[in-house]
């Protein structure tokens, strides 16, 4: 889905509005970019970021769960005392905070804005036991966060993030996706597990990726580390991915 950099009520409307479309197409679960609210990076967060689950973004998500009988999983940007977290939550059909996680794996340039996470976890499901990540956790040194999730027993792994390259990137010559292909592929072969990344799109307008673009490139694999689904590339492609995870 598009996300606008630092504007958090239009953001999390398109938000609920993609909940309602799949919780309609019979979805059981919702999986919604890395900070969704606010954008990745931009320096907004200072001043909007909110806490978890106190804060207005994760009550309307919460709020949308329930609404729709869906679990909704999703990138916020969290306000913790003095600190910012990269943060991502799983909601149950009950508009509960069920996990909540906070991005360990950060790019170096974004432990200027965020602190590093502190919490790994998995919950129980209806289809068995999920785990939670962000983005860049997924190619930590040796995949050690999704193995870890994976060892935990999780048979799915979500990752909410935000795939972005250079505004002149030419994908026809250098296809996006090899770095999750082959980090997200190897888990999934080794543990037997499905990993499922789902990625925003539109432009980085500020901070220190000011002027890259996010394309959108969704990927779920199952566990022969093979692509179940992936997503159009583009800044523009903006869609809705359904799957059967088959978990």
């Amino acid at each position: 889905m598009l996300v606008e950099p630092g504007q958090p009520g239009g953001n999390v409307a398109r938000a609920e509005q993609r909940i309602g479309e799949a919780a309609a197409r019979g979805a059981d679960v919702v999986l919604l970019p890395e900070c969704l609210d606010l954008g990745w990076t931009h320096p907004s967060a200072h001043e909007l970021a909110a806490p978890i689950p106190e804060g207005g973004a994760c009550q309307r998500l919460m709020a949308a769960a329930a609404r729709h009988d869906v679990f909704v999983c999703a990138g916020i940007v969290e306000q913790a005392g003095d600190r910012l977290f990269n943060a991502a939550v799983l909601v149950d059909p009950r508009g509960r905070v069920v996990l909540h996680h906070r991005k360990i794996h950060e790019l170096d340039f974004a432990r200027e804005l965020y602190a590093t996470g502190d919490r790994l976890g998995v919950t129980e499901t209806p289809w068995g036991r999920v785990g939670l990540m962000i983005c860049a956790d997924g190619f930590a040194p040796g995949q050690v966060i999704s193995r870890t999730l994976a060892a935990m027993g999780a048979s799915l792994i979500l990752s909410p993030c935000a795939w972005a390259v250079p505004a002149d990137h030419d994908n026809a010559r250098e296809p996006y996706g090899r770095l999750w292909l082959d980090n997200y592929g190897a888990v999934c072969r080794d543990a037997g597990v499905v990993i499922a990344g789902c990625s925003n799109v539109g432009p980085i307008t500020a901070g220190p990726w000011e002027g890259r673009l996010c394309i959108g490139n969704s990927l779920v694999l199952g566990t022969d580390g093979r692509p179940l689904a992936q997503g159009q590339y583009g800044v523009g492609a903006d869609a809705l991915i359904e799957i059967d995870v088959g978990v």
